[in-house]
């Protein structure tokens, strides 16, 4: 079946996970998380794949091996499609607060900070990606990423792009609030229309960063 907008009660079990992260909850609650979260996302993205490639699901539990917070389940339903991890990725995600997508560098080996920042700091690739980022930031789109206080180690602190060296991953995000197109097949417009937008960053990632040769 093709993809016809998640489902009416995606955003009543998610805040509902919310006020109760519970594997009681979770239990009474799997059906509708399997029909109306996951078997829609999974068909978004059989919808995309001809275009933009194959994509995955994350798992729903949390990784909290090492975490404060305990809670067992994600507060979202997250899915990607990349080549490599930090190579460029085009992300889409459902939760209580509506839908998100996005793309970018999520995470950087060292291997592909060094690249990063090599480019970065070039004269051809490091205006370009100024550029792809102005572009989008006029589209509606927040340039995010985890970033240095300070600038790096041996950086001229007048250098043109000081804030694009910073960054230590690089990507962009864009929202809606759940509204009636979240349940509905245009949800597929949107989310095609956001990744076209993201394909010249997304292009860039993989050209000047690539996948790592260190793995994860």
């Amino acid at each position: 079946m093709g993809f016809s907008g998640f489902g009416e009660q995606v955003v009543d079990f998610y805040e509902g996970l919310a006020a109760d992260n519970s594997k009681v909850y979770w239990d009474g609650h799997k059906s509708v998380y399997a029909a109306d979260v996951r078997a829609p996302m999974v068909a978004l993205l059989e919808e995309l794949e001809s275009e933009f490639g194959k994509g995955a699901v994350f798992r729903p539990h949390r990784d909290v091996r090492f975490a404060k917070d305990k809670s067992p389940y994600k507060t979202h339903c997250g899915a990607v499609i990349e080549q490599g991890r930090g190579g460029g990725a085009y992300y889409v995600q459902v939760s209580a607060e509506g839908l998100t997508i996005g793309g970018g560098s999520y995470a950087m080996a060292s291997d592909q900070l060094a690249r990063y920042r090599t480019a970065v700091d070039g004269d051809t690739a490091g205006p370009a990606l100024e550029k792809i980022l102005e572009t989008l930031s006029g589209q509606g789109w927040e340039i995010l990423g985890d970033r240095l206080k300070t600038r790096p180690r041996g950086v001229d602190p007048g250098h043109p792009r000081l804030e694009l060296l910073r960054h230590r991953s690089i990507y962009t995000m864009r929202s809606w609030d759940p509204d009636d197109v979240l349940h509905e097949p245009e949800t597929l417009d949107r989310v095609r229309a956001g990744w076209r937008q993201l394909r010249g960053f997304n292009e860039w990632c993989a050209d000047h960063i690539g996948v790592s040769d260190q793995g994860w």
